[in-house]
């Protein structure tokens, strides 16, 4: 579990479930956005979105309750990096 797939899933969900929207936003590749999200799903042991094949559907309603903690967390990330330049 690390930043870089939290920000993965926050812009999966930003981007309305296109990875391929999400990797551009985010300059890297859609696999490795692919890639990561469901190892983090995997490590986690829930889906955080519901597919459709390979294509994402929805936020599931566990997948709700990761988010909102990715996003307090990837807040609190921000707050710390604020701190820093204090």
């Amino acid at each position: 579990m690390n930043l870089q797939q939290f920000r993965f899933v926050q812009e999966a969900v930003r981007q309305r479930l296109n990875l391929t929207e999400a990797a551009r936003s985010l300059h890297t590749s859609q696999p490795g956005v692919s890639k990561a999200i469901l190892e983090l799903e995997q490590e986690l042991g829930i889906d955080i979105f519901a597919r459709h094949g390979k294509r994402l559907k929805q936020v599931t309603e566990p997948g709700e309750q990761v988010l909102a903690c990715i996003d307090r967390i990837l807040c609190e990330v921000q707050n710390l990096k604020q701190l820093g330049e204090q």
